[in-house]
């Protein structure tokens, strides 16, 4: 059966409930994504008008990753004791209302601080919504589901580069950056649409709440696979900001392109990316969690030269960051259901976003390393993008293949069983 099969295959059967969850998950993840990824567009202008250096605003990447496992912690507690649905909207709420606060900064401080409480509020949301997805969809949809899931973040990415374009040369970053209030209208849709998962609803049933509040002690008693997922995420994340974030800083000042062309290309790469998550995610259903993230990974390698050294015309880079963030999100197409399906049931709500934002803090400060490479050290940008897309995708596409994988469990019979 091929991809196109598969995804058909995987999309038969399903409840409208079903299609509401997995519709409100994916936009949530879309929404934190744009709100975050604002930011990268704009680095430059905030920079100028803060007067401070690039590293200054490489500074508040640091800082918002950073404080995602945090947030993945708080919030994921909160959700496997009193339920993913009303978290995920407190959470929704909270990174939609700290993302537009920071339009109004007056100073780089207040910047800094307002974008920390955002990184909080944008830890939880990845680890829940995933969480009550694959708790909802049917065993044989989550290859499908977890491409299309993590697409929420090149979706993202891809609203923030056409909005970029579209507001910035007229009004500046700041109305950009306003729009980040748009997020909190899901709130609305979630609560009309979206029900409790039934994975956490048959726990309840079965005296899963004590359970529930033991959240580190469930951890705890998996801590081999939990300390393996930290470091492949830390390999994931290195991947994926490493090759995202700074970007549009190449693009606009080692090639000196204005922001509607970084703006055009950032399109380009965002529908690669959500083409390799999706059709990623789905072969992972025949193919294996693991097969597919090492030959995503791996497949990297050759295009990295043509992505950053050997072409300067917009068409042919547009080329070349078309496969190779199709190769990066095809990788992390599988991490949704991969991390969920490894996951302890009574501490679902936690484990995938706590490990997945551990790694986000472990590669926090790529951007920052990179900007100094340029600034301190001399390298060009193309030299900072090369080296540490070489090492996150050879680190990914080997370490995956020594960690288990939980392909055909049952999300609900664990929870009742456990």
């Amino acid at each position: 059966m091929g991809a196109r099969g598969m995804v058909f295959a995987a999309l038969k059967g399903w409840t409208p409930v079903q299609r509401h969850v997995v519709a409100a998950s994916y936009l949530g993840w879309t929404l934190d994504a744009f709100d975050y990824l604002l930011i990268t567009f704009v680095a430059k202008d905030i920079a100028a008008e803060f007067g401070v250096s690039a590293k200054a605003i490489g500074l508040a990447a640091l800082l918002t990753l950073g404080l995602r496992p945090l947030g993945a912690f708080i919030f994921g507690r909160l959700a496997d004791r009193f339920g993913r649905r009303p978290i995920l909207m407190l959470d929704v709420l909270l990174y939609s209302g700290l993302a537009f606060a920071s339009a109004f900064a007056p100073n780089i401080t207040v910047f800094l601080i307002l974008r920390c409480l955002f990184g909080i509020a944008m830890g939880g949301e990845w680890g829940i919504g995933a969480s009550l997805t694959m708790e909802h969809v049917k065993p044989e949809s989550r290859g499908f589901v977890s491409g299309l899931l993590q697409t929420g973040y090149p979706t993202g990415s891809l609203i923030a580069a056409v909005a970029s374009g579209l507001l910035v040369p007229h009004f500046g970053w700041r109305a950009l950056v306003m729009a980040s209030a748009i997020p909190a209208l899901l709130v609305l849709y979630i609560r009309r649409t979206v029900p409790e998962s039934p994975a956490w609803t048959e726990g309840q049933k079965s005296g899963a709440r004590k359970e529930a509040g033991k959240t580190m002690a469930v951890i705890r008693a998996h801590w081999k696979v939990a300390i393996f997922a930290v470091i492949l995420m830390s390999g994931f994340n290195l991947l994926s900001h490493g090759t995202q974030d700074f970007y549009p800083n190449f693009l606009r000042i080692q090639h000196g392109f204005s922001a509607g062309m970084t703006g055009v290309l950032g399109t380009v790469a965002a529908f690669g990316a959500i083409l390799g998550g999706l059709i990623a995610g789905t072969l992972s259903q025949r193919f294996g969690r693991r097969r597919t993230i090492s030959i995503s990974a791996l497949c990297m390698i050759p295009v990295i030269p043509f992505w950053v050294f050997l072409f300067d015309q917009p068409l042919y880079l547009a080329l070349s960051v078309f496969v190779l963030q199709f190769c990066v999100q095809g990788a992390w197409g599988v991490v949704p259901a991969h991390l969920n399906e490894l996951s302890p049931p009574h501490a679902r709500g936690t484990f995938p976003g706590f490990v997945y934002q551990l790694g986000n803090l472990a590669a926090a400060g790529i951007g920052l390393l990179q900007a100094s490479l340029v600034e301190d050290w001399h390298w060009t940008y193309a030299q900072a993008l090369a080296a540490d897309a070489l090492f996150a995708c050879v680190l990914v596409g080997i370490l995956i293949n020594f960690g288990p994988e939980a392909r055909h469990v049952d999300m609900r019979e664990m929870a009742r069983l456990h």
